[in-house]
């Protein structure tokens, strides 16, 4: 390449690198184009997936303030630009690395700190964020119906005992 070119491919990679939520580095060596063509369209609705230089990649990284990739990017490299959830597409690279155990993901780095390989596995594992947010939901209204039970328990036991005095007066006035 010559040197404008790989300034501008720098300059795009430094761009994708801010403009997205997470990045994952992965080796695709083994993986055949129909493949890779089958990766990119299960992450297309939250991430890019591109095949990348790593000198210029890793020129691209400190550019953008990002660290810990320089130690990975050996062999042949892509990324995972993600720019929707991180989760959603860290489980698509997962389930695409079971279906095809050529796609080794590498390391990444989520809202701009560096994770291993381990952490993205973990963070595949977790629940969608709807998900998450259902489930919080759904915690925050079973407390608040705790709540109400519970302010109105000493009010109902009132009307209770007050209706069994009135009973038991009744029944003491009709044996009188």
């Amino acid at each position: 390449m010559a040197r404008p070119d790989k300034a501008a491919a720098v300059a795009e990679l430094t761009e994708r690198f801010r403009g997205s939520n997470a990045a994952v580095l992965t080796e695709y060596r083994g993986l055949t184009v129909a493949q890779l063509k089958t990766l990119r369209k299960a992450l297309s609705g939250n991430a890019n997936y591109a095949v990348v230089k790593n000198t210029l990649t890793a020129i691209a990284a400190k550019e953008a303030g990002l660290e810990g990739l320089d130690d990975v990017l050996e062999g042949p490299s892509a990324i995972a630009f993600v720019t929707g959830d991180p989760v959603e597409a860290a489980k698509g690279l997962r389930d695409f690395a079971k279906a095809n155990p050529a796609l080794v993901i590498k390391a990444g780095v989520v809202d701009g700190r560096p994770v291993t390989a381990a952490d993205i596995t973990k963070l595949a594992d977790l629940e969608s964020r709807e998900v998450l947010l259902a489930k919080a939901a759904g915690a925050m209204k079973a407390k608040l119906y705790q709540a109400a039970y519970l302010f109105t328990a000493p009010a109902s036991q009132a009307v209770r005992t007050v209706e069994a005095l009135r009973v038991k007066r009744e029944e003491s006035d009709a044996a009188a």
